[in-house]
């Protein structure tokens, strides 16, 4: 199966495609190549108009873009993915009115954000996905990010996200520009 996958991820097209499960529209599972993996969406499931707030995850192809790492609980990360050593400081504006929203802003930080170092592990691995970044539009959405999930795979509020052990096994594969298709 390394071959296969190390195969798959060679191509430039190969895409990491989420198919909603059966009887959960917060869970899905995640294909790229010959891997499928159990993941979480957000808590309404997935939406065509994504809206900030909905807790939907946005039903779309995006591009992987770069990603955040914290280094004081992940050594060795081998990826072609562009990472960011996670600091303190470092936070995401979510506040559709500020200039900068949804992009990354430094604490102090009045405007409603979200922490990168979180306490929890979800943030340990947080990759960006470009929706809403390239181009934003206010109130689309903010913080939609491929990151860890929590045991059992809770609902995200509007995240892709799935067991460290997957995405230790699936970074490894992945670089700029690989797409995320949310179906």
């Amino acid at each position: 199966m390394k071959s296969s996958l190390r195969n798959q991820s060679a191509g430039r097209s190969q895409p990491i495609v989420l198919r909603t499960a059966p009887r959960d529209r917060s869970r899905a599972i995640l294909q790229f190549g010959v891997l499928r993996l159990p993941a979480a969406l957000g808590r309404t499931g997935t939406v065509s108009c994504k809206r900030e707030g909905d807790g939907g995850s946005p039903r779309a192809t995006m591009r992987l873009l770069s990603g955040y790492f914290r280094g004081d609980r992940i050594e060795n990360l081998a990826t072609a993915l562009p990472m960011i050593r996670t600091k303190a400081d470092m936070l995401w504006c979510d506040a559709p009115q500020h200039p900068a929203y949804n992009r990354p802003v430094s604490a102090p930080f009045a405007a409603s954000h979200e922490r990168l170092m979180r306490d929890d592990s979800l943030y340990d691995i947080c990759l960006i996905m470009d929706w809403n970044v390239s181009s934003r539009q206010r109130g689309r959405g903010s913080a939609i990010f491929f990151h860890l999930a929590h045991p059992g795979y809770t609902p995200t509020e509007g995240c892709v996200a799935i067991a460290r052990r997957d995405m230790l096994r699936l970074i490894r594969h992945l670089r700029r520009g690989i797409r995320i298709r949310i179906l």
